[in-house]
């Protein structure tokens, strides 16, 4: 009898958990065992590590083999086991030294000639396996460069199982290493000189864009909703180092990273189409749920074009990741957490037949309000600003030049340094990430400066979401303004963001 063991990576969302793949090689007849809760893809690798190791010129033991998966209560999935069931069935047959697979995790699937093909979620792989204190990984050289984004590990990229077995067996023998990280190509953002007038509508994106707010644009067809939705993007500051890699954890979750230049650095801008399902929004799927639309705007900007043709439970499931920052969803093998901070903008017309002019509008009262009426008062209640926008009457003969993207994202900027400056050792570094207790006790306005919204408060016109959204606005404003609290005028902005009528 003998045993081996190897270490390979589950993932739960984008966390990962280590993984022991024992091997037991014992008397009786030829078979191969698996157990630990896998799925059909990680039951049918049997065949493909078979196959593999046949095909990398080994022997396959001749045997009653098994494989064990520990722990075995949490559900196994996936083809990136493979490489670790490989090496553990050969290092528990003597091909192998065992103890060279101490300290290794080993990531990837195998293909039937033994060649190593790239998997999703090789970034919150790696980062579980130094979280653990394991400092070596293995992984297929097409997400060596992925692998390569996390400090403090010693990564090898191999193409075949033969080259992992020659290098276990021969250290000298060598494997590839990550070369210098290639920025990714810089990408053409839309410039917001190019939107038509809308001068509220802009300064509306300016705020949401400085303070992390979610927006609502309404008007009649061409007037510019989706182009403002659009330039957002260009506001935004880069991503920060810890920000870029949990965007890119995410992404690698999904499988959507490019091999040569893994690493997301600009906030990402996702836009579904209005037909999406509520799994195709916030995540779904079945075992462990994957990460949907919401996740992959994380620290970005969702924008739902056309929001009034969404499906009712499609929107209503927004409600939760808006206010906590983060999915929760549960699925047969468990709950998973994907992360969704992310800045929503709405973008839709006022009525179903939507002419340029209102005044020739030709539905029903009933048929208007119970168009806009598809998006509840709980949802737009977390929306932060709300404008509506008029059709374009000057194309482009004034005088004036709109300003541009850099002139616009500079103010922004300036703001968002001001407040993670008066946030700085909280967690937050945004306005729209600030709890309403925190502002209304340690950061307490005087009640001259607040009396709009107390007023509004008394009669009814906002919740108590709504006040607290208000005041976040009121620092935003302050903020783009330069001054270091807001004053009362600002809290008057603020109460008009909330409802305005474009100009």
């Amino acid at each position: 009898m003998s045993l081996a063991s190897a270490w390979a990576m589950a993932l739960h969302g984008v966390d990962g958990v280590l993984v022991e793949i024992e091997a037991h090689i014992g008397p009786g007849l030829p078979n191969l065992q698996m157990v630990g809760l896998p799925d059909t893809a990680l039951s049918e690798a049997r065949d493909r590590v078979r196959a593999a190791v046949l095909n990398s010129g080994e022997r396959w033991p001749p045997r009653r083999m098994t494989l064990a998966l520990s722990p075995a209560t949490l559900p196994k999935g996936g083809s990136s086991y493979d490489l670790a069931l490989a090496c553990a069935l050969l290092a528990a047959d003597g091909r192998i030294p065992a103890e060279r697979l101490r300290g290794l995790v080993l990531i990837g699937e195998l293909a039937l000639d033994g060649r190593l093909r790239q998997v999703r979620g090789v970034l919150p792989a790696v980062l579980a396996a130094r979280r653990v204190g394991i400092g070596q990984v293995v992984v297929p050289t097409a997400s060596l460069a992925e692998a390569s984004l996390v400090d403090g590990m010693r990564v090898h990229g191999a193409t075949c199982l033969k080259e992992v077995l020659n290098w276990l067996r021969n250290p000298a023998a060598g494997l590839a290493r990550p070369g210098p990280l290639r920025p990714a190509p810089p990408t053409a953002v839309p410039d917001l000189g190019d939107v038509l007038e809308q001068g509220d509508a802009r300064w509306a994106v300016e705020v949401a864009a400085a303070g992390g707010h979610h927006l609502l644009l309404t008007g009649p067809p061409g007037t510019g909703k989706t182009m403002l939705a659009q330039r957002m993007v260009g506001l935004l500051p880069a991503l920060t180092d810890q920000e870029a890699l949990e965007v890119t954890a995410v992404h690698s979750v999904a499988g959507l990273l490019a091999s040569e230049t893994p690493l997301i650095t600009v906030p990402p801008f996702v836009a579904p189409h209005h037909t999406s399902s509520v799994a195709a929004l916030v995540g779904g799927g079945s075992g462990l749920a994957k990460p949907g639309a919401v996740s992959r705007a994380h620290r970005g900007v969702l924008f739902l074009d056309e929001v009034a043709e969404f499906g009712p439970r499609s929107l209503e499931a927004l409600r939760t990741p808006l206010e906590d920052g983060e999915v929760r969803l549960a699925r047969r093998d468990g709950v998973v957490r994907y992360p969704a901070r992310c800045q929503l903008v709405l973008a839709a017309n006022p009525c179903p037949c939507a002419p340029p002019d209102e005044r020739d509008c030709t539905c029903a009262p009933s048929a208007r309000r119970r168009y806009l009426g598809r998006l509840s008062g709980p949802l737009l209640d977390r929306v932060d600003l709300r404008v509506a926008m008029r059709p374009v009457k000057d194309m482009g003969q004034a005088d004036a030049e709109p300003e541009s993207t850099a002139t616009v994202r500079e103010r922004v900027l300036q703001a968002r340094a001001a407040a993670r400056a008066r946030w700085a050792g909280t967690g937050w570094s945004m306005n729209a990430e600030v709890p309403g207790p925190v502002l209304r006790r340690r950061f307490r306005l005087p009640r001259a400066v607040t009396e709009p919204i107390a007023t509004a408060l008394h009669r009814g016109l906002v919740t108590a979401r709504g006040a607290d959204r208000t005041l976040r606005l009121a620092w935003t404003v302050a903020d783009l303004a330069g001054r270091d609290c807001p004053l009362v005028e600002d809290v008057s902005v603020a109460m008009g963001l909330r409802e305005r009528r474009a100009a």
